[in-house]
């Protein structure tokens, strides 16, 4: 039996934008994208992580900017707090963009396990360099 030209079985499926972007990123051929996601505490450690994911071939993004640490950007505090909100938007798109997580440090805060619950709610595979800290999802 054959659809009828007009019934909904006969029309192409739309995709959703994570379909649309997981053909991109193969029809460019891209190799995987990790985002690399925990305390900023952890700078050099993310840096270390960076560096062995880009060797071993992988995309890295990662958070760019300590909002702990003195710097001019995050003199004003009411700038401060509204550059912090950005850039958790930022870090969430970074999220999006990324084919997995990985959670540098052997702590979680709340704006870590906010990252690590919102990469799972997307299915997003999450790894850890200290699996010790993976909290339950």
């Amino acid at each position: 039996m054959t659809s009828a030209p007009n019934s909904p079985s006969s029309y192409p499926q739309l995709l959703t934008c994570e379909e649309k972007l997981a053909d991109a990123k193969k029809q460019l051929c891209l190799p995987r994208i990790v985002v690399i996601c925990g305390s900023t505490r952890f700078m050099t450690e993310m840096t270390e992580a960076d560096l062995r994911e880009t060797r071993a071939g992988r995309i890295v993004v990662k958070p760019a900017y300590d909002m702990k640490s003195p710097h001019e950007l995050s003199s004003d505090p009411v700038e401060a707090e509204t550059l912090k909100v950005r850039l958790g938007d930022l870090h969430r798109a970074k999220i999006r963009l990324a084919d997995e997580v990985l959670v540098v440090g052997d702590y979680i805060g709340d704006s870590t396990r906010a990252e690590i619950a919102y990469a799972r709610s997307l299915g997003k595979p999450v790894r850890f360099t200290h699996p010790e800290v993976n909290p339950v999802a």
